[in-house]
């Protein structure tokens, strides 16, 4: 696949294409679009195919036998990450920002803490707080440029309300690759103080060459029995539109808290988002991953050569997805001040790092999942934005 063919989405009902000026008022109207994470390619051949296939059923009521997606991503673990899993301690749900939800629902009650570590993916707080459950923030630490979490610190923080820990590998938004060693630590904090570790794990194929994910599962499985893992085919394979991901549960006790809410629940898998998970979880989706990173990480390199060069803006190194986490501190401009320039001047819409939770305030996220040609473009706006620095 070519991933330089131009492509445009303006038209289509796109969320990150026709739907910015909604979140970020007039100025975003004809910006370049790097904020929402998805991507700019188009569906490879094998999911138009599944696509088309389904339409030519001319069938689309209730559907009979639902486990082959999940069965098909317990083959993608175990082909693609060394992770074994058996497809009966899996549940589908409506994508992972779905799954959060029911599992906050089934495992804490109002009133409880929910640890994540900031700054993170936006929607960990949002559905914690949406649950009337409360936010403890582990304020990530920036050590030799790259993010480390600090377990000493956050001995300090806990406040004996904690039920559970939101965990995002790899990290989103600053692409770490987490080591055994802190998978460690992370295990041995969760046991010490019985807290259930659910890890989101949507980005673990979009990794760069050279760079291998640990699945949390089969890194540290002297904590199964409190362990929950999210995965999906959605930001690999660009289908976050069909709504569908799994909660892989390892320990019975655990799951069977979970499956009885689910079953409430009355929880179905969307069949469009059923039948291009099968069709993404294959040989061809194999090999269509193996080509997209190495241009996903061409493209940050690109990217990261030509924002470092500004003067006081500083790109996180990462390993892993296509979301970019940039530092604006040395500027010295206020958090106000930056995303005027890259909006109104650089004419980018990006994910203010605020939003993120603590540590955000001075970063912008961009999302490079686009033709090298538009990165290219982006350098060249924002070095020419903050040209007076030079």
């Amino acid at each position: 696949m070519n991933f330089d063919d131009p492509i445009t989405r303006l038209g289509m009902n796109s969320t990150k294409w026709d739907g910015a000026p909604d979140f970020f008022g007039p100025d975003a109207k004809g910006a370049l679009p790097m904020w929402v994470a998805d991507m700019d390619f188009a569906a490879p051949d094998f999911l138009q195919d599944a696509v088309k296939g389904l339409m030519g059923n001319a069938y689309y009521g209730y559907f009979h036998k639902r486990d082959a997606a999940l069965e098909a991503s317990a083959q993608w673990m175990q082909d693609r990450h060394g992770w074994s899993v058996d497809p009966a301690n899996s549940f589908s749900t409506f994508g992972l920002g779905n799954a959060l939800a029911l599992l906050m629902q089934a495992m804490t009650d109002p009133g409880d803490h929910v640890a994540i570590f900031s700054p993170v993916y936006h929607e960990f707080a949002a559905k914690i707080r949406k649950g009337k459950r409360n936010v403890t923030e582990f304020p990530l630490q920036i050590v030799d440029g790259i993010y480390r979490m600090d377990f000493e610190r956050y001995e300090t923080l806990l406040t004996g309300r904690e039920k559970m820990v939101l965990f995002c590998s790899p990290h989103n938004p600053a692409g770490r690759v987490w080591e055994q060693d802190e998978l460690n630590e992370l295990a041995a904090f969760c046991d010490k103080h019985d807290l259930i570790l659910v890890s989101d794990e949507i980005h673990h194929d979009l990794v760069f060459p050279g760079t291998t994910h640990l699945p949390t599962a089969t890194a540290i499985p002297q904590i199964s029995d409190k362990l929950v893992m999210l995965t999906s085919a959605s930001k690999t394979f660009n289908v976050a539109g069909t709504r569908l991901g799994a909660v892989t549960i390892p320990d019975a006790t655990l799951r069977a808290r979970f499956a009885d809410y689910y079953k409430m629940m009355e929880i179905q898998p969307n069949l469009l988002g059923y039948v291009l998970t099968i069709a993404a979880y294959s040989k061809a989706g194999a090999a269509w991953v193996d080509q997209l990173n190495p241009y996903l990480s061409e493209n940050f390199a690109v990217f990261s050569e030509g924002v470092n060069a500004i003067p006081g803006v500083t790109v996180m190194p990462q390993a892993s997805t296509y979301l970019a986490w940039v530092d604006f501190e040395g500027t010295g401009m206020s958090q106000s001040e930056f995303s005027d320039r890259v909006l109104k001047k650089a004419g980018i819409v990006t994910t203010p790092g605020a939003g993120l939770g603590i540590g955000g305030e001075n970063f912008l996220r961009f999302n490079l999942g686009t033709q090298r040609a538009r990165v290219e473009d982006a350098v060249a706006r924002l070095q020419g934005a903050f040209a007076d620095l030079q």
